[in-house]
């Protein structure tokens, strides 16, 4: 891999500038991305390499900052630094790390969290799980693929990390042109999965061959609001659980008995594995398969519960999936309502940057209201802290859940 951290002094730098119409004023107010339609894209700036820093200036040539450029990519330029002149090097990288690690350390008492969420870190395209000693790095952007060497060595030096994984699943690795193929980047690759303690629940993180960096540290704020839900002894459904993630919180909760629904049997798994290791085996039921045809089931065997909560994928993931997407949405809730006892609860999440909160509350409620169910609802969630939004990127604030009391 080629390490471009060695970045030539600013006057050597390509330059590219903003179209007259494009939205300067939006880039010097935060906004972090330069979209195809916006950059003057003449042949110099086409033949720039993937991931070429340069100084991006705006119609009048005045510099905005130092971007990285992707002709392959709608999104054309990323904001990296203010600053044109910056020097992107381990040192830079290793600021932005420690800023983001030292929030970290201030909110959550055990080193497992999202290290760096992207942009909203300053680190645009990157997302950095830590579980204790060991990263996992997702570089979704050519700069910092890049860059990765430099990345990786600040990693090390700032979070004294013992290993660190490149993972390429991310669907935006495409996009900008990138392979999917991951890599140890520092120490061995555990051969086991690595337990995280979250609100009294045990969660087994394949770190190698999960979904994603291993698990969704994104929900454990709303994990901890539904396990305010549970009334000692009940009975709760966890659907699109992955590795358990509403239903242990829940038993730790003092739930009776959890039934967690999954179309991935390595993932159910490892929830029972989680369910294990806190002796919670024998309350524990995992159901492999699709989750409308399981929801569909348990509606036919007249199944109640008294917390019911599903989490699935992004149903809506571009704004041309969004009414598909919405459908989606509302037909699990018009599923899930039924399965919810009198007088019990329903938790319904959404991670469709898409679908934005009051079209996705919208889907939920005609669903269930569709199912010939009423509720109030209670509470409306997000990701924790862990998962800082920019308040000038929609995207970066991309989870909700809607929690509701049926009657």
């Amino acid at each position: 891999m080629t390490d471009t951290a060695s970045t030539p002094s600013a006057p050597q730098r390509a330059r590219v500038k903003l179209k007259p119409k494009a939205n300067a004023r939006a880039i010097r107010h935060g906004f972090p991305w330069v979209y195809a339609n916006e950059l003057v894209t003449d042949r110099r700036t086409r033949k720039l390499a993937p991931g070429t820093l340069a100084v991006l200036e705006d119609e009048a040539m005045r510099p905005l900052g130092l971007v990285a450029v992707n002709s392959e990519s709608k999104i054309i330029a990323r904001m990296l630094d203010r600053d044109p002149e910056a020097v992107i090097d381990q040192a830079w990288f290793a600021a932005r790390l420690k800023r983001a690690q030292d929030m970290r350390a201030q909110l959550y008492d055990a080193p497992c969290y999202r290290l760096v969420h992207a942009e909203a870190d300053g680190l645009p395209g990157v997302v950095i799980d830590r579980f204790g000693a060991a990263c996992v790095v997702q570089p979704n952007a050519a700069w910092a693929e890049a860059h990765l060497d430099a990345l990786t060595a600040a990693l090390a030096e700032v979070t004294g990390a013992e290993v660190i994984l490149k993972n390429a699943s991310g669907r935006t690795r495409s996009l900008e042109g990138l392979d999917d193929q991951n890599a140890t980047l520092l120490g061995e690759a555990p051969t086991v999965p690595v337990p995280v303690v979250m609100n009294g629940a045990t969660y087994m993180a394949d770190l190698t061959g999960g979904q994603k960096t291993g698990l969704f540290f994104d929900q454990r704020e709303n994990h901890a609001f539904a396990a305010r839900l549970v009334a000692p002894g009940a009975k709760v459904l966890d659907v699109f659980s992955h590795v358990g993630g509403f239903g242990l919180a829940m038993l730790a909760a003092g739930a009776g008995e959890a039934t967690c629904v999954d179309g991935s049997a390595a993932a159910l798994q490892l929830a029972g594995q989680g369910a294990a290791a806190a002796g919670w085996q024998d309350r524990f039921t995992a159901r492999q398969g699709d989750a409308f045809d399981v929801l569909t089931a348990l509606g036919a065997e007249g199944a109640q519960f008294d917390v019911v909560i599903c989490d699935p994928p992004a149903f809506a993931p571009s704004k041309n999936a969004l009414e598909a997407g919405l459908r989606a949405y509302e037909r699990v809730a018009k599923l899930a309502a039924p399965l919810v006892a009198p007088g019990g609860y329903l938790g319904l999440c959404s991670c469709s940057h898409a679908a934005d909160l009051t079209r996705f509350r919208n889907a939920s409620a005609r669903g269930i209201g569709k199912a010939g169910r009423r509720g109030q609802l209670i509470h409306t969630g997000y990701a924790g802290p862990d998962h800082p939004q920019m308040p000038q990127l929609a995207e970066s604030g991309y989870l909700k859940a809607v929690f509701f009391r049926l009657d």
